[in-house]
């Protein structure tokens, strides 16, 4: 990233947009760009053979629903009804607790030592395992698993989707409710995503796209007891309010403070550049802090990026799944270049 560029919003959209749709197994996309006081929002393509993609088209965001989880969890810290510091055992079955302590902080940051995924999602998801892997993966499921928890790499960063399943549920279990409902009323209605919902495993998803994977039709997937890790499906102008007020926490008067929390630096590891915050990806660059954060299923990719210093930010949502070129990925950091004045 070099040179400067004087696109506009609407112009760097349109040629990043059209680039990405020149890839044959990316069928449809929403994006935005936010810089300054000029913001601009691009739906096209597909969602679906004969029906374009349009504002209200869902989209899942996978891996990037951890976000909303720390957020969620800065949210009950500040109405004092978590601490950052509780062991998650506090908010478990008794016969959950882990053999060593884990923080509800340690989880946000992936520093709790736990492995990527359970040992038993294996298990219970092996007969659906390319196709809608954590549908059958039950509360009773990660209670047993965190029971047997032994962790030896606590304090040094490994990214879980386990520990982000574990979080939602505890967060869940202290609110003595379900994770949709919560992160419905406490995250998403503040935030005025009105039509972003979790996929459960008997929810249909009106107004979703089909995803695809290298051009193939791909199942939606569907959560119960790791809904905290990727369940939350969302539409272009939702994302779009999330980005604005990562931007501005004072837009958004009820989540302030844990929108601001949630960016602060949890983890400053002794190499490389990059820090932890809550769930998000941090780092100083050039003055200003940039802020990231990816998300894919089979048939979804998610990308976030945000610089408050700069006061712009890129989101790109696809039904297209990860591969190895990860031409949505590719996408969306070009677009978050060109939001702050840059080529790549």
């Amino acid at each position: 990233m070099t040179a400067p560029t004087a696109a506009g919003p609407a112009a760097l959209l349109s040629a990043v947009g059209a680039d990405l749709l020149a890839d044959r197994e990316v069928p449809g996309m929403a994006a935005a760009v936010l810089r300054g006081p000029e913001q601009d929002l691009l739906t096209a393509g597909w969602a679906a053979a004969g029906r374009p993609v349009e504002a209200g088209t869902r989209f899942a965001l996978g891996s990037l629903t951890k976000t909303f989880t720390a957020l969620l969890l800065a949210a009950m810290a500040e109405r004092g009804e978590v601490d950052l510091q509780d062991p998650v055992a506090a908010h478990l079955p008794a016969h959950a607790a882990p053999r060593a302590p884990i923080t509800l902080l340690e989880l946000a940051t992936h520093t709790a030592g736990l492995p990527k995924l359970p040992p038993n999602v294996f298990r219970r998801g092996a007969r659906h395992w390319l196709t809608n892997p954590y549908r059958d993966y039950r509360p009773q499921d990660l209670y047993r698993a965190t029971a047997r928890l032994d962790p030896h790499r606590r304090g040094r960063l490994r990214y879980s989707t386990f520990g982000f399943g574990l979080l939602g549920q505890a967060l869940a279990n202290a609110a003595r409710t379900d994770y949709p409902t919560l992160l419905a009323e406490r995250v998403l209605a503040p935030l005025g995503m009105t039509n972003s919902t979790c996929a459960t495993p008997h929810e249909l998803l009106p107004g979703a796209a089909t995803g695809y994977h290298h051009g193939h039709a791909a199942e939606h997937w569907t959560f119960d007891a790791l809904a905290g890790a990727g369940a939350l499906y969302s539409t272009g102008p939702d994302l779009l309010r999330y980005l604005r007020a990562q931007l501005r926490p004072e837009s958004v008067p009820a989540l302030a403070a844990a929108l601001t929390a949630g960016q602060r630096a949890w983890v400053r590891p002794e190499r490389g550049p990059n820090e932890q915050a809550l769930a998000w990806n941090r780092r100083p660059a050039g003055g200003r802090t940039l802020f990231w954060h990816t998300g894919g299923t089979r048939g979804f990719t998610a990308y976030v990026a945000f610089s408050p210093e700069a006061q712009a930010g890129a989101l790109l949502l696809a039904n297209s799944g990860p591969t190895l070129a990860q031409p949505v990925l590719r996408a969306g950091r070009r677009l978050f270049a060109g939001c702050l004045g840059e080529e790549r």
